[in-house]
Protein backbone atom coordinates (compact mmCIF):
# COMPACT_ATOMS: atom_id res chain seq x y z
CA UNK A 1 0.00 0.00 0.00
CA UNK A 2 2.78 2.33 -0.69
CA UNK A 3 1.86 6.15 -1.03
CA UNK A 4 -1.43 5.65 0.52
CA UNK A 5 -1.19 5.21 4.22
CA UNK A 6 0.37 8.45 6.44
CA UNK A 7 1.64 8.77 9.62
CA UNK A 8 0.10 10.52 12.82
CA UNK A 9 1.83 11.61 16.01
CA UNK A 10 1.10 13.85 18.51
CA UNK A 11 -1.84 11.57 19.53
CA UNK A 12 -3.20 11.96 23.66
CA UNK A 13 -1.60 9.32 25.10
CA UNK A 14 -4.20 9.05 27.52
CA UNK A 15 -7.17 7.27 25.43
CA UNK A 16 -7.47 4.01 24.61
CA UNK A 17 -6.04 2.48 21.41
CA UNK A 18 -9.79 1.56 19.95
CA UNK A 19 -11.18 4.79 21.32
CA UNK A 20 -8.37 7.32 19.52
CA UNK A 21 -8.71 4.87 16.28
CA UNK A 22 -12.11 6.12 15.96
CA UNK A 23 -11.70 9.58 16.55
CA UNK A 24 -9.04 9.35 14.19
CA UNK A 25 -11.51 8.08 12.01
CA UNK A 26 -13.75 10.31 12.38
CA UNK A 27 -11.21 13.51 11.53
CA UNK A 28 -9.90 12.00 8.42
CA UNK A 29 -13.22 10.25 6.96
CA UNK A 30 -14.50 14.23 6.88
CA UNK A 31 -13.87 16.22 3.52
CA UNK A 32 -12.97 19.02 5.23
CA UNK A 33 -10.00 17.85 6.62
CA UNK A 34 -8.76 16.50 3.11
CA UNK A 35 -10.08 13.33 4.17
CA UNK A 36 -11.87 10.75 2.72
CA UNK A 37 -12.88 6.44 2.64
CA UNK A 38 -10.08 5.12 4.98
CA UNK A 39 -9.01 1.25 4.70
CA UNK A 40 -7.33 0.56 8.03
CA UNK A 41 -6.40 3.01 10.91
CA UNK A 42 -3.61 1.27 12.89
CA UNK A 43 -2.85 2.93 16.68
CA UNK A 44 0.95 2.23 17.70
CA UNK A 45 1.91 2.43 21.52
CA UNK A 46 4.18 4.79 22.48
CA UNK A 47 5.10 6.54 24.11
CA UNK A 48 4.61 8.40 22.34
CA UNK A 49 1.89 6.39 20.60
CA UNK A 50 0.86 6.97 16.62
CA UNK A 51 -1.24 6.03 14.24
CA UNK A 52 -0.81 4.70 10.30
CA UNK A 53 -3.85 5.25 8.74
CA UNK A 54 -4.23 3.64 5.09
CA UNK A 55 -6.77 5.39 2.54
CA UNK A 56 -8.46 3.61 -0.42
CA UNK A 57 -7.19 6.07 -3.17
CA UNK A 58 -3.77 7.74 -3.13
CA UNK A 59 -5.46 11.21 -3.86
CA UNK A 60 -6.94 10.78 -0.38
CA UNK A 61 -3.46 10.29 1.09
CA UNK A 62 -1.83 13.37 -0.87
CA UNK A 63 -4.70 16.22 0.17
CA UNK A 64 -4.13 15.02 3.80
CA UNK A 65 -0.39 15.57 3.63
CA UNK A 66 -1.21 18.71 1.79
CA UNK A 67 -3.29 20.76 4.46
CA UNK A 68 -1.50 22.56 6.55
CA UNK A 69 -3.23 22.47 10.26
CA UNK A 70 -5.13 19.09 11.28
CA UNK A 71 -6.11 19.31 15.11
CA UNK A 72 -7.97 16.46 17.10
CA UNK A 73 -10.68 17.79 19.54
CA UNK A 74 -11.46 15.32 21.89
CA UNK A 75 -13.04 16.18 25.07
CA UNK A 76 -12.88 19.86 24.49
CA UNK A 77 -9.12 19.63 23.90
CA UNK A 78 -7.55 20.27 21.20
CA UNK A 79 -4.38 18.02 19.62
CA UNK A 80 -2.31 19.36 16.81
CA UNK A 81 -1.58 16.44 14.57
CA UNK A 82 1.83 15.95 12.97
CA UNK A 83 0.91 14.27 9.80
CA UNK A 84 3.58 12.57 7.34
CA UNK A 85 4.45 10.05 4.85
CA UNK A 86 4.91 6.63 6.15
CA UNK A 87 7.69 4.97 4.18
CA UNK A 88 8.14 1.34 4.98
CA UNK A 89 11.63 0.29 6.43
CA UNK A 90 13.07 -3.11 4.32
CA UNK A 91 14.86 -5.92 6.78
CA UNK A 92 17.97 -6.57 5.57
CA UNK A 93 16.44 -10.10 4.27
CA UNK A 94 13.94 -7.81 2.31
CA UNK A 95 16.74 -6.01 0.54
CA UNK A 96 18.60 -8.96 0.16
CA UNK A 97 16.26 -10.56 -1.54
CA UNK A 98 15.15 -7.60 -3.71
CA UNK A 99 18.39 -7.29 -5.03
CA UNK A 100 17.94 -11.01 -6.07
CA UNK A 101 15.01 -10.23 -8.22
CA UNK A 102 16.62 -7.13 -10.15
CA UNK A 103 18.02 -7.15 -13.14
CA UNK A 104 21.77 -6.76 -13.15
Amino acid sequence: MPGRTVRVRGLPAQLPPDRLADKLTIHFLRSRNGGGEIAEVRVLPGPPPCALITFEALEVAQRILKAQNHVLSIGGKNYPLEVTAHVVELSPDEVARSRRLLPA
